[in-house]
């Protein structure tokens, strides 16, 4: 049963069907992405505890996969003690749904290097937090995804807009806030981490990436970092996802300064979307196939990176309800170059809503790679379907 319902289920369902295995797509709304691909779909709030166990009353599934964060996580451990398998773990999906908890033990409990933070329920909190963390800082909703309500506040004068914009971007029930010191990176990457059940964790190659107001833009594969920032990385990453236990892929992002080293920033315990990448096949098997194979207990040999790598997302300038898509046949005609269309079923100003992907020989030229993967995602258009 998978929990959300969106482009990153959609590509783990239909590594899952490949598998032979039966699924239960589950969303707040009809025909998302997952859906389309899934054997059976079910649409209630995902923040709706009895809804939630209302459906696994129904479909008794044996495993349980969380893909968003704004889901009444608690209620999973009641699954759990049915002995059903929540992925990673119950414990592992009520912490990363939370900034807090995360935090709290990345930081306090591990002894983590993050930026300094503060936390904030009003706006006089928040305030108080920005004068002891200091201009320029990081906000963020403690539950939220793809940078919604996240913003960057430059001087006293943005505070007000940042906090309205942190609440409105808010999920689930939690109204506070977390204010982060800024940290002068040189580079930003994901560590797409494996834990197996009988086997080691493994590591991908590190994914470099661009986001926009907290939102995934592009990313590629490999980074360019050194080998003791990339040994640093893994140790962390290792150190994390041990410690909140279970079975899959972890998206696990870091700062990398060349000043002052490696920075925790943030963890999910599913497919991360800068790991769409993987989808041009840089790597043995894609992120999806290898979270499949983990929540499966498959045994999982070693991640081989085979290609050289860069994905770019396809964003909507327009609102509507019945999108269409032009200039697909841009990136069918060029080698090496693939996209991925989520349909998801409208479209609003700045919305994902497909991707590309490109590939090169290992030791070609990444930043004409890059290049080359937007200037083919800018050459696809969202546009009002014809009726």
């Amino acid at each position: 049963m998978l929990l959300g319902s969106g482009e990153l289920g959609k590509e783990f369902t239909i590594a899952c069907k490949r598998l032979g295995q039966y699924v239960v797509a589950c969303d707040s709304y009809n025909d998302a992405p997952a859906m389309q691909v899934a054997d059976e779909r079910e649409v209630f709030p995902m923040l709706d505890g009895d809804a939630l166990m209302a459906a696994v009353k129904k479909h008794q599934p044996d495993i349980i996969v969380p893909e968003i964060e704004a889901i009444r996580t608690e209620r999973l451990y009641d699954c759990e003690k049915q002995g059903i398998q929540v992925v990673p773990s119950a414990r592992a999906v009520n912490y990363t749904m939370n900034r807090k908890a995360i935090r709290e033990l990345a930081h306090t409990e591990l002894g983590i290097k993050t930026a300094d933070y503060r936390y904030a329920k009003t706006f006089d909190e928040f305030k108080a937090a920005a004068d002891e963390i200091g201009y320029p800082f990081i906000v963020k909703p403690l539950m939220s995804s793809s940078g919604h309500g996240q913003s960057k506040v430059d001087s006293p004068d943005e505070l007000e807009k940042a906090w309205d914009f942190a609440a409105k971007g808010a999920r689930g029930d939690i109204k506070e806030v977390i204010v982060e010191q800024f940290i002068h990176f040189d580079t930003e990457i994901t560590l797409l981490t494996v834990t197996q059940k009988n086997g080691k964790t493994l590591f991908c190659p590190p994914v470099g990436h661009v986001q926009k107001s907290g939102d995934y833009r592009e990313s590629y594969q490999p980074a360019a970092i050194s080998d003791e920032q990339l040994r640093e990385a893994q140790e962390i990453a290792a150190k994390v996802t041990g410690a909140l236990t279970g079975a899959g892929i972890w998206g696990v992002e870091f700062f990398l300064s060349n000043k002052d080293g490696v920075y925790f920033s943030e963890l999910s315990p599913r497919p991360h979307d800068t790991g769409m990448v993987t989808l041009s096949t840089s790597q043995t098997l894609n992120e999806f196939e290898l979270h499949c194979r983990a929540v499966l207990g498959l045994p999982i040999p070693d991640i081989v990176l085979e290609r050289y790598g860069a994905s770019a997302v396809i964003l909507s300038e327009i609102d509507t309800e019945h999108p269409d898509y032009l200039g697909l046949e841009n990136v069918c005609a060029v080698r090496n170059a693939d996209v991925r269309i989520f349909r998801k079923p409208n479209a609003h100003p700045h919305r994902r809503l497909g991707v590309v992907v490109c590939c090169e020989p290992l030791g070609s030229d990444m930043d004409k790679l890059r290049e080359k993967c937007r200037n083919l995602a800018s050459m696809v258009k969202v546009v009002e379907q014809e009726k």
